[in-house]
């Protein structure tokens, strides 16, 4: 019989956000607190279980003894939040950061107690998503391990926090864009190039030492082409 895991929504009060923070968090139906698990954070929370249909495709995937998964998904409230806490510019991105890589593990690994130092943390994001992801993964490589970064936003900040890394431990990368990323609407109606700045992204990832997959797909900056990456991106991942 396929398992079917349980969606449940949690929220707990951020310091560094100084605002309620909502979580969605997916466990495993047959979850056990004696049971290895890693953590998949994501960022763009309820678009990643409602467009990406990540619960789905990650069930399907344990049926075939991929690693076991609990994923914590974080919503943002609307498109002005989501840019103010993941761009590198946001009035509230370092507040996020201080949020992602400090208040937000010590909460999972109170939620998950028997986890607490056993379990690999993974970020996932799309477009800044995958940028704010990125900027944490360098911030605290030894927390985040594993990133995932679909289409992320690249600019002269992210490529500089690349450069400046100097941690000897590195997180291993998943680094996707489309072939076709090259006018990409952004929501104050600017219109970027993402595929050249990902393109030299994937260039000084590699200039400096990260174990990383770098893959351009045949598609644009939607969740269609995201949404059918997941499954082997996960299998990349997490065998």
């Amino acid at each position: 019989m396929k398992r079917i895991g349980i969606v449940r929504e949690q929220s707990f009060y951020s310091e560094a956000l100084q605002e309620e923070m909502t979580l969605l968090i997916y466990s495993p139906r047959n979850f056990s607190p004696f049971l290895h698990y890693n953590l998949l954070i994501a960022q763009d929370g309820l678009d990643y279980f409602r467009f990406g249909r990540i619960a789905r495709q990650v069930e399907t995937l344990m049926e075939e003894d991929m690693k076991q998964l609990i994923i914590i998904g974080i919503p943002y409230i609307n498109v002005d939040d989501r840019k103010e806490k993941y761009h590198p510019d946001g009035h509230k991105f370092e507040k996020y950061m201080n949020f992602l890589t400090d208040e937000l593990v010590s909460y999972l690994d109170n939620q998950f107690p028997a986890l607490k130092g056993k379990s690999e943390y993974t970020l996932i994001g799309d477009s800044l998503g995958a940028t704010v992801s990125l900027m944490a993964g360098l911030l605290q490589p030894a927390v985040f391990t594993k990133l995932i970064l679909q289409s992320p936003y690249v600019n002269e900040a992210v490529l500089q926090a690349v450069e400046n890394f100097t941690s000897s431990s590195s997180p291993v990368i998943y680094h996707q864009i489309g072939d076709k990323e090259t006018e990409v609407k952004m929501m104050d109606g600017c219109v970027k190039d993402f595929l050249t700045p990902n393109r030299e992204l994937n260039k000084l990832l590699t200039q400096k030492g990260f174990s990383s997959f770098y893959e351009e797909f045949k598609g644009e900056h939607l969740w269609k082409y995201w949404q059918a990456s997941l499954t082997p991106i996960f299998r990349t991942m997490f065998n």
